[in-house]
Formats: structure tokens, sequence, C-alpha cells
């Protein structure tokens, strides 16, 4: 039996997300949102949002969420905590499974962002909670004088690297490469920081400790020599991975996992979109998403009111 029936289902509720659903529910177009945790996705570990238009200042990721969700919910928008455990994308109507029921509708944009990748080492799945994590904005203050490593050379991992050094005695970044990806305005900052240390061209090989982590061991990628660096906390942040699993076999994905859309963010089922992250060719950056879920939202909304003429 189908519990509710809607013009525009939006699953995800990051920047994409959001923004889809406030043009959709302006549209007046009956919209809901499903979101599996809390409406804002990865944005709200964000400690300071620097480059959103209109924030000269920044602001801060939680509460740049709270407002999107705000001003959606404030046109109509629906929005319901509950994870999707599958579509059924065929036929006029698309229907979405969840532990909440079944949720019908004509259009269906899919902005179920990306989870993060993990390391992949011995010690890593043991000690998630005892000094690893994923979410620095999150952990920091549960690491105060006391020394901790990032893994990552990209914006997210010198973002978290600036945010740990206000709590940990010290820093290293671990960086399989001798040259860091993250913007130069972070490097600036991160080069500057006297609590920040590099371990350049090295991997994690393992995680180890007692109760707690305690201590990684490490590899040179080029020599090859071994070495051990005492930490109570590893923050690994290694980019992200496409949310896609419960979307094989029923939409185009690329090689990484990626939806793939055109540039009204269709994919190749008639009345089902995508945006941001989990969209093939993103740049992961929340104006990029935003836009992404706008786009997606006028062209469902015009979707909705061809099919209704037929």
């Amino acid at each position: 039996m189908v519990d509710r029936e809607y013009d525009v289902i939006i699953i995800g509720g990051g920047p994409a997300g959001l923004a889809a659903g406030l043009y959709t529910a302006r549209a007046r177009r009956r919209s809901l949102l499903l979101e599996r945790a809390a409406a804002g996705g990865w944005i709200m570990n964000a400690e300071l949002v620097e480059n959103y238009p209109g924030f000269p200042q920044g602001i801060n990721g939680l509460e740049l969420a709270d407002l999107m969700s705000e001003q959606a919910k404030k046109y109509g928008l629906e929005v319901l905590l509950a994870e999707v455990t599958g579509l059924e994308l065929e036929g006029e109507r698309k229907v979405i499974k969840t532990a909440e029921g079944d949720f019908t509708a004509r259009a269906v944009i899919i902005a179920s962002g990306s989870d993060r990748v993990k390391l992949g080492v011995p010690g890593e799945e043991e000690f998630i909670g005892r000094g690893v994590g994923y979410c620095a904005l999150c952990d920091a203050a549960f690491f105060r004088e006391v020394p901790v490593a990032v893994v990552g050379g990209g914006n997210a991992a010198i973002d978290d690297a600036l945010h740990l050094s206000k709590f940990a005695v010290k820093v290293t970044v671990i960086h399989r490469r001798q040259q860091l990806r993250a913007t130069t305005i972070l490097q600036e900052r991160a080069f500057a920081e006297p609590k920040i240390e590099f371990r350049w061209d090295t991997v994690v090989a393992a995680i180890e400790g007692g109760a707690k982590v305690e201590r990684l061991r490490l590899r040179n990628v080029r020599s090859g020599e071994e070495s051990t660096l005492d930490v109570s906390g590893i923050f690994v942040a290694l980019g992200s991975t496409p949310n896609t699993g419960y979307l094989k076999d029923i939409l185009p994905l690329d090689a990484s996992g990626a939806v793939i859309t055109n540039e009204k963010m269709e994919t190749g089922v008639p009345g089902v979109f995508a945006a941001g992250d989990i969209r093939a060719s993103s740049i992961r950056q929340v104006v990029a998403a935003t836009g992404d879920g706008a786009t997606a939202a006028v062209y469902a909304e015009k979707f909705v009111v061809e099919q209704g003429r037929h």
C-alpha cells in the first residue's frame, strides 16, 4: 500500500536537496524531502564556510544548513527523517520505499550526497569512536592537549588540521604525496600554524592501541621505510565516494559510482534527476550543489507540468 503521494520527492537533505526543495515548494508543488540523519549534509561539519556568496565574514556550516532548511520549510517543503531502502522508478509514478512506509511522486530528485572514504587499514574499524574519527569539528574538543594526526592533503584535511590545532598539543598531517591539494589560502594558514607538522610521502599502515588509539604505524611510499607515530587520535579526510549503493542497476553510474546526468540534471530515467555531490563531474562545493539543486528542481517542475497535460 502507498502511504502518501507527492509531486516531487527529494532524497537527501544537504545543500543540493534543500535548494531543490526550496524551488519546488515555491513552485507550489507538493514536495517531500527524505533525509536519513539531519538536514544539512556534510556542510554541518564545517566550522567556517568562507566561499558561499552573501557572507563576507564567513558563516558556520551548521548555521548555514539551518538557514537553508528554515527557508525551504517556510515555503511548504515537508521534511521526514527516514532512510530510503528501495526505489521503483519505472512508470508514471515513482515509488520510494522507506522504513516509514512507501511514498510516491511524479518526479524524484536524488541528492543523497557522498560518504567519507576510509583508510582500510588494520585497527581502523576497531578504534572508531576510540580515537579514529571522520569529523574533526564534531570531536576535536575530546583531544585537548594531546597529539593527533590527520590523513589527507585536500581542503577537508587541512580544514580539520587547522581546527584541531586549537585543541591538540600537536597535529601531524600525513600525506602520501609531497604537495598538498588544498587551496592556497588554506595551505598558507597551515604552514603558518606552529602546532601543525607534515609527514610527506607517507601512508598509515596500521592503527594500534589498547582501550584507545595510542600509535600509528607509518610507511614511506618512496623508501619503504617504516616508523611509528604516537598519537591519541587520527582523523581521516581522504575525500568522499558517492552514496549510490542503493542505485546500482537502477540508474546509469560512472566508474566512480556517481550518477550520470545532463546539463538539466536529468538521469537516464525520465522524471528522475540528480544533484550535488552524488552527480558525476560535481566539484563538491556548496555553491555548486545549490545550483544543481535549483536546476534539478526547475526541470522536475517542468516534467510534472508536462506529465499532467497527458
